[in-house]
């Protein structure tokens, strides 16, 4: 008897090499179900898989079609940067340049390093009522970007890259002239029942961000 993903695998080849063609109607779920030797509740978590993503259209007594223009949800992640730069073969550090709390804020500077080398200068503001125990945390140690990874779960977020030019703050920590091009990373990731953090990442100079689709 096969899995769930088993059934996903197999489906989506079909959709790729084009057996099931754009906009045609695929089998049932109890066809599907009978050829698998599996439940049909297995071949409906496979297929709703595919829904989610995109491949399949899915309507209620009308059957299942494949998308005429599959639409493939982005699944959003967070790096750990300590990750990113050793995964390039370099040594990473970081440096707290400052913190302070506000109200139910924490509010966090710091200054993430390739090899000695300014990597990225991120900015952040943690949301104490969601996440209480940041406010005990040693950031020398472990980055708060690492840190929530680890310990703070989240629901939903938003992610928005944009070009700026570099600031007095940017450029005096970052290395570069004044009105130098950035990459500029803001985001705000949520728990279920409020903000969990938001943060602006500026990367320094010629960084480049490649995506997996």
């Amino acid at each position: 008897m096969q899995g769930w993903q088993d059934i996903q695998a197999e489906a989506l080849r079909r959709i790729q090499r084009r057996e099931w063609t754009p906009g045609s109607l695929i089998p049932g779920e109890a066809e599907l179900a009978r050829e698998f030797g599996c439940a049909r509740a297995t071949v409906n978590r496979a297929l709703r898989a595919l829904a989610e993503d995109g491949w399949l259209e899915r309507r209620r007594r009308a059957g299942t079609r494949v998308a005429l223009s599959p639409q493939r949800r982005a699944q959003m992640s967070v790096p750990v940067l300590r990750q990113e730069i050793e995964a390039h073969g370099y040594v990473y550090t970081h440096q707290l340049l400052h913190a302070h709390t506000m109200d139910d804020t924490l509010f966090l500077h710091t200054l993430h390093l390739s090899d000695g080398v300014p990597y990225a200068l991120e900015n952040r503001e943690i949301n104490l009522s969601e996440v209480p125990a940041a406010a005990s945390e040693d950031w020398t140690t472990l980055s708060a970007n690492e840190w929530l990874v680890q310990n703070a779960p989240f629901d939903h977020g938003t992610m928005i890259y944009e070009a700026i030019a570099a600031a007095p703050f940017e450029a005096a920590n970052l290395l570069c002239a004044e009105g130098s091009p950035l990459l500029v990373l803001r985001r705000e990731t949520f728990s279920g029942t409020g903000l969990i953090t938001c943060v602006t990442l500026a990367y320094a100079p010629a960084h480049a961000v490649r995506l997996q689709i």
